[in-house]
């Protein structure tokens, strides 16, 4: 198996130019490529070779970047981590990708030890800049290949989290469509937002390699999101470019009244709608919002509307990229003309190879050399993408996405459950609120907060329901199916003021 390696024919070309900026520091991409190759022996040597699948518990910081580098030129399968899951949903993780060691930095090497003290994995802390003892001799670093990269959770259309493959070759041809649509200056500045188990924020980090640009880290690693930082650091840093999720320029707008900072050429927003109010706002106040319609399975983005675009048309997510075909199809999958809604389906080279171990989950998605979204748009009489709904049930609160059925299931463990149903309410900053209504079995005593206090054990935070409602029964269809719709009204109209 040959290594792919974005960051040496970047180094060989322009060792000098900046690779990372974070505090007071500016990492070259000579000094990164040596930093990565002294993980990566480091890595050799406790037992990772191509192929080796590694869990990964990686904050947005210098080491984490060296690390994925370094496992990308080893061969060996990246399985990056939620940072926000507990240590039970992390461990269920590790074992359904059948990772063999966990990687983490300094700041996540106590979790990650906690995580595998049951398991027969390795933790290995990422070390400080250093130069390896022992280079491992590897193949040619120019090669882009089409065996796995990197394994990410994502919720799917159904079911739990399923595991995507992606290749190389996706991350590569998902790099060159996007500059086609976005282009690229030569002080181009990335801000990082975006963790780098989401296939957003880890196509960054390619990205900006063969662009040669830098990233810029946000010095706040490890605290929550804050709208006044992140706004100093796009004009301290001088960033061009930046990806938010809806949430996060929600609150940039509340909490600064300051149009943004010159330098600033470019927000990517994505991860879930943004409502035609918040771009009007961001429009408004001067913000260069680009709109974009992606999902982890075609390796970030599908579809951009550039600034101009936006403004013309807000709404649209714009034209498929580079190479990427669209197509919306009816329910017996025959191509609806503009302006009906169907299902969108996908096809190019950034469309993942399938689920990892989910023989039927994959054939579901891929079929006749097309990805079946699950999500409902149209396509104009222009070509450009009108997304209507994401995955049907599938809620997406903060950029996160939330699976109603593992949620339910965390709730029917509790002994007082008998019935759940989760669904997502609109929120004008979250996008969506998880929340949840509930039966309880005869005689039990139980209130909402305890639900929660439950969940909260079981769950990563985000996907703790928000709203809980204690209903004597759930409406339902006359087959005795539960009508999700009706639970969402009934709970969306109670959560007005």
């Amino acid at each position: 198996m040959h290594p792919v390696d974005f960051l040496t024919p970047r180094a060989m070309t322009t060792p000098d130019r900046p690779a990372l900026v974070w505090g007071n520091r500016t990492l070259t991409y000579g000094a990164l490529k040596t930093w990565a190759r002294a993980l990566e022996a480091q890595l050799a040597r406790a037992g990772v070779t191509a192929g080796s699948r590694v869990a990964a518990l990686l904050p947005k910081s210098p080491a984490a970047v060296a690390a994925i580098h370094a496992v990308a030129h080893l061969g060996a399968v990246l399985v990056p981590l939620n940072l926000r899951l507990t240590p039970e949903e992390m461990r269920a993780q590790i074992a359904r990708s059948g990772a063999t060691h966990v990687l983490a930095t300094p700041s996540t090497a106590e979790r990650a030890h906690a995580v595998v003290e049951e398991r027969r994995v390795t933790a290995i802390a990422s070390e400080e800049l250093g130069i390896a003892e022992d280079p491992v001799p590897l193949p040619s670093p120019f090669a882009i290949r089409n065996s796995p990269f990197a394994i990410l959770f994502t919720s799917g259309t159904t079911g739990a989290p399923k595991a995507a493959v992606l290749t190389a070759a996706n991350f590569y041809h998902s790099a060159v469509a996007s500059v086609f649509r976005l282009g690229v200056l030569p002080d181009d500045r990335w801000l990082l937002t975006l963790p780098l188990y989401h296939v957003g924020g880890l196509s960054i980090l390619f990205r900006s390699a063969l662009y040669g640009i830098a990233v810029v880290l946000l010095e706040n690693v490890e605290a929550s999101f804050d709208p006044r930082w992140l706004y100093e650091t796009l004009r301290r840093r001088h960033v061009t470019l930046v990806s938010l999720v809806p949430t996060m320029l929600h609150r940039l707008l509340e909490a600064v009244p300051e149009p943004p900072p010159p330098s600033l050429r470019l927000v990517l927003l994505g991860g879930a709608a943004a409502s035609p109010e918040l771009l009007q706002r961001a429009l408004a106040r001067g913000y260069p919002v680009a709109t974009t319609y992606g999902l982890t399975e075609a390796t970030s983005q599908v579809a951009t509307a550039t600034p101009p675009e936006v403004r013309r048309k807000p709404g649209s997510v714009g034209r498929p990229l580079l190479h990427t075909r669209v197509r919306v199809v009816d329910g017996q999958g025959r191509t609806l003309p503009p302006g009906e809604v169907g299902e969108i389906l996908v096809s190019g080279p950034t469309v993942f190879s399938g689920y990892d171990g989910d023989p039927r989950a994959t054939r579901a998605a891929l079929q006749d050399g097309w990805l079946h979204t699950g999500d409902l748009g149209y396509l104009d009489a222009e070509g450009d993408l009108w997304v209507v709904n994401r995955r049907s049930d599938l809620i997406v609160t903060g950029g996160e996405n939330v699976y109603p059925a593992e949620v339910e299931a965390v709730l029917r463990q509790h002994p007082a459950v008998a019935e759940a149903c989760v669904v997502g309410l609109d929120d004008a900053e979250w996008g969506q609120r998880v929340a949840a209504a509930v039966v309880l079995k005869p005689h039990a005593d139980v209130t909402p907060q305890m639900l929660e206090d439950f969940c909260r054990q079981r769950l990563a935070g985000y996907k703790v329901p928000r709203r809980i409602r204690i209903l004597p029964d759930l409406p339902r269809t006359a087959s005795g199916k539960v009508q999700r719709p009706l639970v969402r009204e009934r709970l969306q109209t109670e959560a007005k003021p």
